[in-house]
């Protein structure tokens, strides 16, 4: 439903302040944990480069003020340093989110050179040994050392992330330790959140409460004891937690994302919700499709929200939570999301969360399997 305003006309939101563009879904990696969709898009049907440039002035003219190149593995992406310029030109700041693997020194630095403004940088674990199984990538580790190093040596700001799970989460203290010792001045410690692929290495990701309490009392002490040198983020695994996170700011509200192919989501992972209908920058101006599509105005602000949440305190604060989640969870998108403990499903999920943590982890992951997925290639071009 829309919340319509006593004119009858629906409220124009604000801009966003970010779009992650998913230049391909083409990656080196084969994370269990993985958030692209469970099809996914052909590098045949990618947008050209110079659909994308239309794109990112259409996005700094509705207001966006930041652009994250993502993926799959952006860097694959052989017209990446003519996106960057075209993102400076168009007065946007510029991230990179790279696994850092499937690129060398000379290209990192001509993307420096074209505009790129901060780097982030993925890790699987600490433990080469573990990374790499994670990944399904052998030699990630020391690429990943070498590419923090080309950040460094270009003066610029760095994110490390670490996605954490059952299998990496003892090894925090050595993961913040690393983001000091390679200069990042930002740590995100993002615990898997069970939908898309993660759902089916549950079992094998699933932390224990007592490994999450740890986790969250490293995360404190670190916080107090590098006050100052490094930011550090934390997100807790959904399934553990009292009330919902205000995910990407609110549905529709902070964030939009845009798949290889144009379609315009409001989350990475909103492409789980059936019946919603996602419109394409080939066939709409990105602002109208922000202000007026019917996957946006579905679950933004509050009037599509059941009972407990509508009159909640706490409406326009979490606005609602994860409707990726409520839809995994309960098998519909605009029921209370599980993570609050006023959902009636709230307890099912506990169990859920105590019941995969505590059986043997499976002997291996559930593996993405791309094709030709490591090769990079040229970008389509019109």
């Amino acid at each position: 439903m829309t919340h319509i305003a006593p004119t009858g006309i629906p409220p124009r939101p604000e801009p966003p302040l970010a779009a992650l563009l998913e230049l391909t879904h083409r990656c080196p990696l084969q994370c269990p944990y993985c958030s692209n969709p469970l099809e996914m898009e052909q590098a045949r049907d990618e947008l050209s480069t110079a659909e994308w440039l239309r794109v990112m002035r259409e996005a700094a003219a509705l207001g966006i003020l930041q652009i994250h190149f993502s993926g799959g593995e952006p860097t694959i992406r052989r017209d990446l340093a003519e996106l960057v310029r075209g993102a400076r030109d168009a007065g946007l700041y510029t991230n990179l989110i790279t696994s850092g693997v499937a690129i060398d020194r000379d290209r990192f630095m001509g993307l420096v050179e074209a505009g790129l403004d901060h780097a982030q940088l993925s890790i699987q674990d600490t433990d080469p040994a573990s990374a790499e199984r994670i990944g399904h990538y052998p030699g990630a580790q020391p690429k990943k050392l070498a590419f923090a190093g080309w950040v460094a040596e270009a003066g610029l700001p760095l994110t490390l992330n670490a996605v954490v799970h059952r299998q990496n989460l003892d090894r925090l203290d050595a993961m913040i330790d690393l983001a000091v010792e390679i200069g990042a001045a930002r740590l995100e410690v993002a615990h898997v959140q069970y939908y898309g692929w993660a759902l089916k290495n549950r079992d094998a990701l699933m932390p224990s409460r007592e490994q999450l309490d740890r986790a969250s009392a490293v995360v404190a002490a670190a916080r107090d004891r590098l006050h100052g040198r490094l930011v550090i983020d934390y997100v807790v695994p959904d399934y553990y937690a009292q009330r919902p996170k205000a995910c990407m700011g609110g549905w529709g509200r902070q964030f939009l994302n845009i798949t290889p192919t144009g379609r315009v989501l409001p989350c990475h992972a909103a492409e789980t919700i059936p019946g919603l209908g996602f419109e394409s920058v080939r066939d709409r101006p990105l602002a109208e499709i922000w202000a007026a599509s019917d996957a946006f105005q579905r679950f933004r602000g509050t009037a599509w929200m059941p009972e407990p949440c509508r009159g909640c305190p706490q409406a326009e604060i979490d606005w609602g939570g994860c409707r990726c989640q409520a839809m995994a969870l309960t098998g519909r998108a605009d029921a209370t999301d599980p993570a609050c403990a006023l959902s009636p499903f709230h307890d099912a999920m506990l169990d859920l969360a105590e019941s995969a943590a505590h059986r043997p982890a499976p002997p291996d992951f559930v593996y993405r399997r791309l094709r030709a997925a490591a090769a990079p290639a040229a970008a389509p071009r019109g």
